[in-house]
């Protein structure tokens, strides 16, 4: 079985890397939660369980379990600013009443590789690095969907880096790709194509090249067009992941003046 998974894991790679990066650029990536639907939680790898929260950031080594209908978005990449981390607002336009209140509108594009997990599954981030070539930037995501599934919004990949994701029964890597897994093989294309190895009933992997516009049934092994209700779903999903998070604050100001009487010493 070990021999298996390797084979399915070479047949992926060996079309991807192209170059070397040096060890001494390479440094840790980071996952950030950045919206939370429903309940969700976290583990070091250590067997213990941590309510999960936007803003939350994970190495690799941890684990992400949602809850039933729960959603997560993460970032998989390097540090990114939250809105909410901020101890001053930096982006306010006026609010109706300008004298009392502000509004902060925040919407970032996402500019780094980002999932959604839906309800019931389980996401371990096995390696996450990053590194600066100084022509190119790289990096290195190996996810393992043990349970449920995930909309993946990949971003092109230098020829040096690699996206892969491990199911129970096999692997999918990509270069940059709008995508759909679950942990029992099925796999949809919205943008370009995802390449799948998965090992069949009778023990051999076979390799799925899953075309965009297309979905993957591993029930019959066979590749057909999206429904257009799924294709519409999976655009709507893949919009709401380009713009990671919204943040909307209302504050007030304290203007009240305090005035001392050079005479009676009164307010």
């Amino acid at each position: 079985m070990k021999y298996i998974q390797t084979l399915v894991f070479a047949t992926i790679c060996g079309g991807f890397l192209s170059a070397s990066v040096s060890a001494q650029s390479i440094r840790p990536g980071v996952a950030t939660v950045v919206r939370i639907s429903g309940e969700a939680r976290y583990s070091l790898g250590d067997g213990k369980w941590h309510p999960l929260v936007a803003g939350k950031t994970l190495a690799a080594g941890s684990v992400i379990q949602t809850g039933p209908d729960a959603t997560v978005d993460v970032v998989l990449g390097t540090q990114i600013g939250m809105p909410q981390a901020n101890p001053v607002p930096n982006r306010i336009s006026q609010a109706a009443d300008s004298d009392v209140r502000g509004l902060i509108a925040y919407k970032p594009s996402a500019v780094q590789n980002t999932v959604r997990m839906t309800g019931d599954t389980v996401l371990a981030i096995d390696k996450l690095t990053v590194s600066d070539t100084g022509l190119d930037s790289v990096s290195d995501t190996e996810l393992d969907l043990r349970q449920g599934g995930i909309y993946n919004s990949v971003k092109k990949l230098s020829g040096a880096s690699q996206y892969l994701i491990k199911i129970p029964n096999g692997i999918a890597g990509v270069r940059g790709t709008l995508f759909y897994i679950g942990a029992n093989g099925e796999c949809a294309s919205f943008k370009s194509s995802v390449v799948l190895s998965v090992i069949g009933a009778d023990g051999k992997p076979s390799t799925v090249v899953v075309g965009e516009g297309n979905q993957f049934n591993p029930k019959t092994g066979q590749t057909s067009p999206l429904p257009p209700g799924k294709g519409i779903e999976m655009d709507r999903i893949f919009s709401a992941l380009r713009t990671m998070y919204h943040e909307v604050v209302n504050f007030s100001f304290d203007r009240t003046a305090c005035h001392i009487s050079p005479t009676a010493g009164k307010n």
